[in-house]
């Protein structure tokens, strides 16, 4: 340890390193739950490319394992310390780099926040599209390390489709460039799209090069609601195969309405089922909302509002957006999940997740980014009682296990962490896993990087 603190000294100024308990301890974990942690021996934060190769080259001559980490706002504990590793937390290097309307790029450093990125890019007329629940305080290089979402993927993507050229830090120290700022480009292999998502166990992101959109017209969002979740999801499927492209299409089911409605007195309509919300930023929302409509009520929908305005609108966005705040109220621990399936499948998806709920007797309310099939099932426990611990965490696994069923997979966007390593390894098989641990011994032959993560 002292050997650590003193190399470490060499090459940081000291306030970069934190050594009290007190402090670090807080460092240990995301927001994941059943997610094991262990004890820093250091929490270093840098705030040059630099900084980080010290601490890399450091830790390689000592063979001490490094943890990178964001704001740890994950939720597959992809962030969490092990006993006796250096924390590595990027949220110094903030630094929006460059911003270039001609190039359609944003050039950042990892610890930029996604709000403050797209608020600043915004001002240029341009958009960053990826967008997850957390936005005001995840970070870019978290979002890159775990692949994340949000709710516009439906038309607009994921991070990884935005993520153009990395600046990496290696687990030996050294430099990796990848990628390019060109709108196109295919030299050799993609190692870009290979790091996004591989959660720190390969390098450290010290900069990003991201793709940007022109800013599209103001949304305006619809409101459905349906007797059943049966036919809210008809309804998706129908509006995909007459193929419409909405902003966002997300779906609360009648035990997250509740929930929302308990926090915040919001007003939706208790009598749901589900509730589904589709939005377009197209030159005449309107219209396609119209059309939207039509077939929401072919469906089966009791009523249809559409927003007048952006106002109401906002509304609308809010409710699903304090979903999973509104059912972290409803008992004193949540397992959210992460499932993604065929769209054509979600109604199996959901169904199958009712039925667990009442099979291990607990709530689980469910939120879902239905134009990707990406479902957000929550599983509500009383964390004090062992027994429906125990129930909680069977049903999490049991429904990954539906998911993969159905032709999906155990992960969407929050990444697979400590939490879904087991699940991993089903969903890949043998020869799947064999050839990733490969990569991961090209990269880190030490074992150094986010050890115990993913496999």
């Amino acid at each position: 340890m002292s050997d650590l603190l003193e190399r470490l000294r060499t090459g940081l100024p000291a306030e970069a390193l934190i050594t009290d308990p007190d402090v670090t301890g807080a460092y240990a974990h995301d927001m994941a739950s059943f997610c094991a942690a262990g004890t820093p021996a250091v929490v270093v934060l840098p705030r040059t490319v630099e900084q980080v190769q010290h601490v890399m080259r450091t830790a390689t001559a000592l063979r001490v394992p490094v943890v990178p980490q964001g704001a740890r706002t994950g939720l597959s504990g992809a962030a969490n310390a092990s006993d006796g590793c250096i924390v590595l937390s990027l949220v110094k290097m903030d630094r929006i780099l460059e911003i270039s309307p001609v190039d359609r790029i944003a050039v950042v450093e990892p610890g930029v926040i996604n709000a403050v990125l797209s608020r600043a890019v915004n001002e240029h007329g341009l958009y960053y599209p990826p967008d997850p629940s957390s936005w005001e305080t995840c970070t870019i290089g978290g979002n890159i390390g775990t692949a994340s979402g949000g709710l516009c993927c439906v038309k607009y993507g994921v991070t990884a489709e935005y993520v153009l050229g990395l600046d990496v830090v290696l687990a030996d120290g050294r430099l990796l460039t990848t990628g390019r700022r060109t709108a196109k480009g295919v030299a050799g292999y993609d190692l870009t799209r290979l790091l996004v998502g591989s959660e720190g166990s390969l390098g450290i992101v010290v900069k990003a090069v991201l793709a940007l959109k022109p800013r599209p017209p103001q949304q305006l969002v619809l409101a459905a609601e349906f007797p059943s979740a049966a036919a809210a999801c008809d309804a998706v499927c129908r509006i995909m195969e007459r193929g419409h492209t909405p902003s966002l299409l997300e779906l609360m089911d009648r035990t997250t309405v509740r929930a929302v409605n308990a926090l915040a007195s919001m007003g939706l309509p208790e009598s749901t089922e589900a509730l589904l919300l589709c939005a377009f930023d197209t030159p005449d929302p309107a219209a396609d909302l119209a059309a939207v409509g039509a077939l929401c009520t072919a469906a089966g929908a009791t009523e249809v509002v559409p927003a007048d305005n952006a106002a109401e609108s906002e509304l609308l966005l809010q409710a699903r957006r304090m979903s999973l705040t509104a059912l972290e109220a409803v008992k004193s621990a949540t397992m959210i999940d992460d499932v993604c399936v065929p769209r054509s499948r979600l109604g199996a998806m959901l169904a199958g997740t009712a039925a667990i709920a009442e099979r291990y007797d607990l709530t689980i309310g469910v939120c879902s980014h239905a134009g990707d099939g990406n479902t957000h099932p929550v599983v509500c426990f009383d964390h004090t009682d062992p027994d429906e611990s125990r129930r909680a965490r069977e049903s999490f696994d049991a429904i990954m296990a539906l998911g993969l069923e159905l032709g999906g997979t155990i992960t969407g966007e929050h990444g697979v962490g400590v939490l879904k390593k087991e699940w991993l390894a089903r969903e890949l098989g043998e020869t799947g896993i064999e050839l990733q641990r490969g990569i991961k011994a090209a990269f880190d032959p030490l074992g150094l990087l986010n050890p115990g993560k993913l496999f």
